[in-house]
């Protein structure tokens, strides 16, 4: 498939402002996402922004930028906006949708969400990781995975995502890791649809696809990558990275 990754970035964080321009080690957050998502090598890789500061940055640390509107609800939309930009002839395939804040993922990570979308039958792929702390398991910030195992290894079918702790009984617990993949088509039909009734109960944009009926499919992988949305988390980001370099 002939793919894109995009990045969106918007300035607007309540917890932790001006987010994607936070310093790590001598760079913006969002430079070392966007390096990060470049590696995986799926594409151009562009950061989707509303803010001229953040185009800046990322350019001038010789990757891509564009521009989009500031009154977009979800980095989905704001994806779609930029795919319409980038490629106005419809060539690409896919989607790669790596968030802005996972300063720490692996170009693997990114690479392993693209793997279901193979599958004819799947419109959107993301990534999952088995939940081993036991406080996360009831922590309604890590989003849970309730989905059927495929015959394919370490991937799951995905049933419902929620904040409460699920599935009931013994078996292991999936958190969540918010990248996703889209085929093209689906991208185009998810942003024309409302917000559905349980996306806006457990204010969880992925909701709206598997209420109406669209296939998401989650690649089961062993390393959890940082989201920063504190300014621990971000403390925490530089600790990790200064380690690596």
């Amino acid at each position: 498939m002939k793919t894109l990754t995009i990045i969106p970035a918007r300035m607007g964080s309540t917890r932790l402002p001006g987010k994607p321009l936070a310093d790590i080690c001598g760079k913006p957050m969002i430079v070392h996402v966007a390096e990060r998502a470049h590696a995986a090598k799926l594409g151009r890789t562009v950061v989707a922004t509303d803010s001229i500061e953040v185009l800046q940055a990322v350019q001038a640390h010789g990757l891509e930028a564009v521009m989009t509107r500031s009154d977009h609800e979800s980095g989905s939309d704001r994806i779609y906006e930029a795919l319409q930009t980038l490629d106005p002839d419809g060539l690409v395939e896919a989607v790669i949708n790596v968030q802005g804040d996972l300063p720490t993922i692996g170009a693997e990570l990114i690479i392993k969400a693209l793997a279901p979308l193979h599958d004819a039958n799947v419109d959107i792929a993301t990534l999952g990781v088995e939940i081993t702390a036991e406080s996360e398991k009831t922590n309604p910030n890590v989003v849970k995975i309730v989905g059927s195992p495929l015959a394919q290894e370490n991937r799951l079918r995905a049933l419902y995502f929620t904040r409460a702790t699920a599935p009931w009984g013994e078996g292991p617990l999936y958190h969540h890791i918010g990248l996703y993949a889209y085929k093209r088509a689906a991208l185009e039909r998810f942003v024309s649809l409302g917000r559905s009734y349980l996306e806006q109960r457990e204010s969880l944009e992925q909701l709206r696809a598997l209420e109406n009926g669209m296939r998401i499919d989650v690649e089961l992988v062993s390393g959890q990558p940082l989201g920063v949305d504190t300014p621990a988390d971000l403390d925490r980001a530089r600790e990790m990275i200064a380690k690596a370099l």
